[in-house]
């Protein structure tokens, strides 16, 4: 990555247009979230429905009170421990953030980016940079410049940064009166954060408050099954690929991803979308994901699963 790019690309942002650029969790779509006319071409070229809510990213903690109403000390107490970090949170805005930013809402999602890419292009385009996942709507989140490439090659503008090196799209939680609570599970987990507030198990956030919340999700352009015994029976796995966790049915599919070699589920996030990626591009006609266990990161990994499936659920 060399510095001229990200001048460049902050110069795009300025000038309203939109740059496809990493993050520590996957490629994001940004543009100036103070420039609707930017944010439009966000939702246009991703053909993401307006009522989605976008992510704001900045590179200052001061920015934090620019742009929300960030009254609660309990705040400071979480971005001290998370940020920057794949952490957002969701938090009352200020009316410099335009109403097409957070589709209509009096929140907006705040996060400060770990990748130094994304903080030196927020610092360099002098704004806060509004930005989903770099794909089309509904689609395998991005984790490498060529993911982006194939699903927006009208983006203005890429900043090549490499692989993502966490690979699942961050945690979102907004605070309750008890505590707080998770409206989209990412490398961040309960555990994590339970070391600084209570989770708040009886809250329930009616409103689509933040991105990812939807019952699809995460698709690739093939049909895609967890797998299960319905499905080992009813798919044809001689067409099949396989995003593999434990390695045990891998003699049973014609194309494999292992996503970890050691049933790290943190190796599985970051693989993930990769995966993905992999065997939607492969010659197979179906994917099949191996299940993960369901404790730490691995409540993420299958709620992208599940969301990913969603769809394809009644093809079987």
């Amino acid at each position: 990555m060399k510095y001229k790019d990200i001048e460049i690309a902050a110069q795009y942002i300025r000038e309203g247009k939109v740059v496809a650029f990493p993050t520590e969790t996957v490629y994001g779509l940004g543009a100036n979230a103070l420039n609707s006319m930017a944010v439009a071409r966000i939702f246009e070229l991703k053909e993401r429905p307006r009522f989605d809510p976008l992510i704001v990213h900045i590179a200052e903690l001061n920015d934090i009170a620019n742009y929300t109403y960030a009254d609660d000390e309990r705040i400071y107490k979480i971005v001290e421990k998370f940020w920057p970090g794949p952490l957002t949170i969701v938090l009352k805005k200020r009316p410099i953030i335009p109403d097409i930013v957070t589709s209509g809402l009096p929140t907006v999602g705040l996060r400060m980016p770990k990748e130094e890419i994304a903080l030196e292009l927020i610092r360099q385009s002098g704004c806060p940079i509004a930005a989903p996942s770099a794909n089309k709507f509904g689609r395998i989140s991005p984790t490498t410049a060529q993911h982006v490439r194939k699903y927006l090659p009208d983006v203005d503008y890429i900043l090549d940064g490499g692989k993502t090196k966490v690979g699942i799209e961050s945690t979102i939680i907004t605070l309750t009166e008890k505590g707080f609570v998770i409206l989209r599970n990412g490398f961040i987990t309960r555990e994590d954060l339970e070391a600084i507030l209570p989770f708040d198990k009886e809250y329930v956030e009616s409103n689509l408050a933040a991105p990812g919340m939807l019952k699809s999700h995460y698709s690739p352009r093939k049909p895609i099954y967890i797998l299960s015994e319905k499905v080992n029976t009813a798919i044809d796995k001689s067409n099949a690929g396989l995003l593999s966790f434990s390695g045990q049915y891998d003699n049973e599919y014609k194309v494999v991803f292992r996503l970890t070699e050691s049933k790290s589920l943190k190796e599985c996030a970051v693989n993930l979308f990769y995966g993905m990626h992999l065997l939607e591009e492969s010659e197979v006609g179906c994917i099949v994901a191996e299940p993960v266990p369901e404790i730490g990161i691995g409540i993420a990994i299958m709620e992208r699963l599940r969301k990913a499936a969603y769809d394809y659920e009644s093809l079987l």
